[in-house]
């Protein structure tokens, strides 16, 4: 039987905001295009191409970084390792010389504003986030590369054999929740235990430790730089970053100077209901407001939705007293494999299935995790899942201006708020007595994405960003 295998590392990805379906996706989707020709050994004798944006990646692609993306991405750059401080100057001398240097190496004529076409009106049937790479050869051959970004970094190419699923055989092949449930049962393992038994299959133990304590050290980083930058975001919202502001305030007059003496300042003000809700709301905004910096961030399982699983994990190691390595280990395993049971039975794509596949799946997630190492059983953890995304159905994806930043900022600090109680419900719960299943709310919120209008689905067509003149601030 032939099933989809996703990594941890599939869910969490390393690499450059504001979006993972049109920021990172298009940039992975360029690197693809440059790997193709490498193979082919083409990659020479490009002279000529032009990239065709469509749907979604149209409509919101400026907002969003798209052509951004696909320049760096063209230029052969790693969005993991590239300089985010370089990413103005570098896009600024490729449009004043209008040449680029294909993976570094072929330098063409390259004008990103003839080039890079925004098709508007113009959308592909498989999915809305399309691009294609039109190219034309030194032997006069022309070849056109169509891509698809499917959300959270995920692309995919139009050939029938490049989106078949990965089969890599793992010894506990889950599709759906009720999987997960049959081998915790068989084997008496934690979600997060069966996970990482199925990461065997790509790598070892310490390979997938290691790896994922650098994702952390990504989330953490990310957050603590959002915590200590002031002023207002990019895009001409004049939106005014508020997370360095409420770091000042909770701290009051507590001196540090690095990570971890910040932690303990934290730590010192006490754990009163509201200081904790503050902390959490910070550091969500701290993320997402580096997220529309264009700056580093882990995609979770999205961009738009970055800020809610580093939040509640913050909130989980600070006042759970659940700062060990192996105890964000297990968090970050359980949480990307919520993320996979949506993937596989709805969409992480919310140009697919609107803001409910971004911060409701990012909320499921966060609330299952948080669920799990606070001690919950693994029907509790589902129903800590399901709870969290039951009230996300329907949330609309309605970026003001195209741009990552309204509703999108203050929408992560509600997700990671929404975990925490919905994982707090389930473990004072009898998961036995739950009407509703995990399994049956990815089913409604895939028929939901399917009944929901498109000007809802990151278009930037309807609700907030039809309603909100684009000079006014978020507050």
């Amino acid at each position: 039987m032939s099933y989809e295998s996703i990594s941890v590392f599939d869910i969490f990805k390393i690499g450059v905001g504001p979006s993972s379906s049109h920021t990172l996706g298009p940039w992975k989707a360029a690197l693809q295009f440059l790997e193709k020709n490498k193979q082919q050994q083409t990659l020479q004798h490009i002279t000529q191409l032009q990239v065709l944006l469509y749907g979604s990646l149209a409509k919101t692609g400026v907002g969003h970084g798209t052509d951004v993306a696909v320049l760096l991405g063209l230029q052969g750059e790693d969005p993991e390792t590239f300089d985010v401080n370089k990413i103005n100057e570098t896009v600024q001398n490729l449009q004043i010389n209008k040449k680029i240097s294909l993976s570094g190496t072929n330098e063409i004529a390259f004008d990103p504003l003839v080039h890079i076409v925004f098709l508007y009106d113009e959308s592909l049937p498989f999915h809305p986030n399309a691009m294609t790479f039109l190219t034309k050869y030194a032997d006069g051959n022309e070849t056109a590369d169509t891509y698809y970004s499917v959300g959270g970094g995920f692309v995919v190419q139009e050939q029938s054999n490049d989106l078949k699923l990965s089969t890599v055989q793992l010894p506990f092949p889950i599709d759906k929740s009720s999987d997960i449930l049959h081998w915790c049962m068989k084997t008496g393992f934690s979600v997060a235990d069966v996970v990482l038994e199925n990461e065997h299959a790509w790598r070892s133990e310490q390979e997938t430790h290691d790896g994922i304590l650098k994702i952390w050290r990504v989330m953490y980083e990310c957050i603590y730089r959002g915590c200590h930058i002031e002023g207002e975001l990019p895009g001409g919202l004049n939106v005014t970053r508020r997370a360095a502001a409420l770091n000042k305030k909770l701290l009051k007059d507590c001196s540090y100077t690095q990570f971890d003496e910040w932690i303990e300042c934290i730590k010192k003000q006490g754990n009163r209901f509201q200081y904790i809700l503050d902390w959490v709301s910070c550091f969500a905004l701290a993320v997402n407001e580096e997220n529309a910096s264009f700056s580093r961030v882990v995609t979770a399982p999205t961009n738009g939705a970055a800020g809610v699983i580093p939040s509640v994990l913050m909130y989980y190691a600070i006042f759970c007293d659940s700062n060990e390595n192996d105890k964000i280990i297990k968090f970050i395993l359980c949480a990307s494999e919520i993320g996979c049971i949506f993937k596989k039975g709805a969409t992480i794509s919310a140009a697919m299935g609107g803001c409910q596949a971004e911060i409701g799946v990012s909320s499921a997630m966060a609330a299952a995790a948080l669920c799990e190492g606070l001690g919950g059983t693994p029907n509790q953890v589902l129903q800590a899942a399901e709870i969290a995304m039951e009230h996300h159905l329907g949330l609309t994806c309605d970026p003001v201006g195209g741009l990552v930043q309204i509703p999108c900022i203050e929408r992560n600090s509600m997700g990671a708020i929404k975990a925490i109680t919905a994982a707090q419900l389930a473990l004072q719960s009898n998961p036995y007595d739950a009407k509703v299943s995990l399994d049956k709310v990815v089913s409604t919120m895939w028929e939901t994405a399917k009944d929901m209008n498109t000007k809802y689905k990151e278009t930037s067509d309807g609700g907030l960003a039809i309603h909100i003149p684009l000079s006014l601030p978020e507050c």
